[in-house]
């Protein structure tokens, strides 16, 4: 038994090293103003600005491919944000900050065909072929891919009301 074990340990201590080495000599410097910006982003990772994450999205805004107000998720205190953290001027006039959403489904409307949760970047619908679906309110980012697929028209985005958990008193206007 020691006989088969001894070289299984040590190929496990050769790939870890050299593991350990590669990651040290092939590591990607990222820059820094590319780090703070995607940590200033929600993270939701749901693709609304075009890229495939926040990390690419975050990368694009610092080297100006993006504009800083691209974060729908994000809205109006992203923009400001990032703008201020990247120096620019920002326009705000475009940007409505509609307030929290998430995707609501027609359980009357909703013939299982799956789709919503083929396209859904958090997995925030769990459903069955030909039954009904779920949204996991905690999970939706209201990205609005599954609206969009949605061949019922049964998925809706609607604004999250407010508990007394959530509610938050809005600052006067100055």
């Amino acid at each position: 038994m020691l006989m088969s074990v001894m070289p299984l340990t040590l190929l496990g201590l050769v790939l870890g090293l050299l593991l350990g080495i590669a990651s040290r000599v092939l590591k990607v410097e990222r820059s820094h103003l590319v780090e703070e910006i995607e940590q200033l982003l929600p993270g939701t990772q749901c693709g609304q600005c075009g890229n495939p994450s926040c990390a690419a999205a975050a990368q694009a805004v610092a080297v100006g491919e993006l504009s800083a107000n691209f974060c729908p998720p994000g809205g109006r205190s992203v923009a400001e944000a990032i703008a201020e953290k990247l120096g620019i001027a920002l326009d705000l006039n475009g940007i409505v900050d509609e307030g929290p959403k998430v995707a609501r489904i027609n359980e009357s409307l909703c013939i299982g065909c799956t789709r919503c949760f083929k396209v859904c970047p958090t997995d925030a619908i769990l459903g069955t072929a030909k039954h009904m679906h779920v949204v996991f309110s905690d999970a939706c980012t209201a990205c609005g891919k599954c609206e969009s697929v949605c061949p019922t028209e049964c998925i809706q985005l609607e604004s999250v009301q407010p508990t007394l958990q959530t509610w938050v008193w809005s600052q006067p206007a100055l």
